[in-house]
């Protein structure tokens, strides 16, 4: 009787045992399906994306040499980007330093990296509060734009990780400022340095354009520069994402953009009629003095500033590409006579301003700009159907008050205006923040996002 008693004890622990190892093995084998399925899928996505380049290549008259180093630039990033899957990396990898922003979902950070001493922006962003306010899809994007687009004319991803509560941005740092803290001291540009920086601006714009992205939030404030004073594009929060396949469409559909998601668009015309009210206008020294007055506050605030959003991005009616012109006509326009076109004291008035663009685009008179600057504004600063830049940057590039610019070399030469930086780990040209205070503080005292109209500009646009 305890033999048998025994014998099924021994049969049952044989098959537990036997159990317990056809699960492990079980497991074992989804876990190998599961990563050469994902090996798989990303040797797909990534012949996928070359056949896209091709496909888009040869459809345009992109010289043939050009083609070759589009080409060989993706394969590169496709390497270096395998290469960084490999190498898992972590915020303490990193020695955090000195706080130059800070905003609703994180803040950016001065960090050096223990191993290479290297310096870099860090930026942190809590999953949290991106999740609550529908921001994950803004955030991948970013991410994509940064990883996908080689171009020193924009600022430059290094790596991305997350942890249980954040998600981490590891980015060159440029320790120059940005254009708006350089318009804030030099009140307003000449023609010559203007068209320096929005030359460099239009090579910054015209590079994620040829990746299929959209900036929307092209502004003063995402304009940084590097230590020598070149320019490069940044913040890339709310770009957006465009299929191949709807380019040709995107200047006749009225549902571009997942506008079934969003939110219903402000009746700015019924709010706001447009009225010609000129004993409210200010002279255009007042006008100035207003704007530097608030411009830092403004770029801060929950409410952020909408001076640089095209028309149609704030009827909604379907946009493209062509919205992140409109934006660098206004910058223009601001560079040159000192405040945007269409700045007013609070947002909504500015918003209804920039919708009855017409009866509100005009130059002070005191403003005395060139004939060819004045053009550019004015074709940059209008409806889309006649809009510069609607069939490429080509078009821009072309205006006469453009004529003489090297743009292969706008990145080699001299750069039209040189900050002030000691070292590498300077942060003079950015604000100084408290290290102590918390996000639920700054939130509470209205300050929002790492850039400008951020608030103001996801009330208008769909996530």
């Amino acid at each position: 009787m305890e033999d048998l008693k025994e014998e099924e004890e021994k049969r049952g622990e044989e098959e537990l045992g036997s159990s317990l190892t056809m699960e492990k093995v079980a497991a074992a084998k989804k876990f190998i399906e599961n990563h050469y399925r994902a090996q798989m899928k990303n040797i797909q996505d990534r012949k996928e994306r070359r056949w896209v380049l091709e496909r888009k290549l040869a459809s345009s008259d992109v010289p043939n040499e050009e083609r070759i180093n589009l080409i060989k630039d993706l394969e590169r990033k496709e390497t270096e980007y395998m290469r960084l899957k490999r190498h898992k990396i972590c915020v303490d990898d990193f020695e955090l330093l000195t706080i130059i922003g800070r905003g609703a979902f994180g803040e950016v950070r001065l960090c050096r990296e223990k191993k290479s001493g290297n310096i870099y922006a860090m930026k942190k962003l809590k999953k949290s509060e991106m999740l609550k306010r529908g921001q994950v899809e803004h955030v991948r994007a970013e991410r994509n734009l940064l990883a996908e687009v080689a171009s020193h004319c924009i600022v430059k991803l290094y790596y991305s990780f997350q942890d249980a509560d954040y998600l981490y941005l590891i980015m060159e740092y440029l320790p120059g400022g940005d254009v708006m803290t350089l318009l804030m001291r030099e009140d307003t540009l000449n023609e010559d340095v203007a068209r320096f920086y929005i030359a460099q601006s239009v090579l910054a714009i015209e590079s994620i354009h040829r990746h299929n992205y959209i900036h929307r939030d092209i502004k003063p404030d995402n304009l940084l520069l590097d230590k020598n004073g070149h320019m490069k594009l940044s913040d890339f929060g709310l770009c957006k994402p465009l299929d191949c396949t709807t380019l040709s469409t995107l200047h006749e559909h009225h549902q571009t953009m997942d506008d079934e998601k969003s939110v219903e668009p402000m009746d700015i015309d019924g709010c706001f009629p447009d009225t010609d009210n000129r004993s409210s206008w200010r002279s255009p020294r007042e006008q100035l003095q207003h704007w530097q007055m608030n411009r830092r506050k403004l770029a801060f605030s929950t409410v952020g500033t909408p001076d640089y959003i095209a028309p149609e991005v704030l009827l909604k009616k379907g946009y493209g590409m062509e919205c992140d012109w409109w934006s660098l006509g206004a910058i223009l326009y601001e560079m040159l006579v000192g405040y945007p076109p269409f700045y007013s004291d609070d947002p909504i008035t500015t918003c209804r301003k920039i919708v009855h663009w017409r009866n509100h685009l005009r130059f002070p008179e005191d403003a005395h700009l060139t004939l060819e600057a004045k053009d550019l504004i004015y074709r940059l600063l209008c409806d889309v159907d006649h809009r510069l830049g609607t069939q490429g940057a080509r078009e821009i590039k072309a205006h006469p008050w453009f004529r003489g610019v090297e743009w292969e070399k706008l990145y080699e030469m001299e750069a039209a205006f040189k900050p002030q930086v000691n070292d590498e780990l300077d942060t003079q040209n950015f604000m100084k923040f408290d290290e102590v205070l918390r996000i639920s503080v700054i939130n509470s005292l209205g300050v929002s996002n790492l850039g400008g109209a951020r608030i103001i500009f996801l009330v208008l646009l769909p996530k």
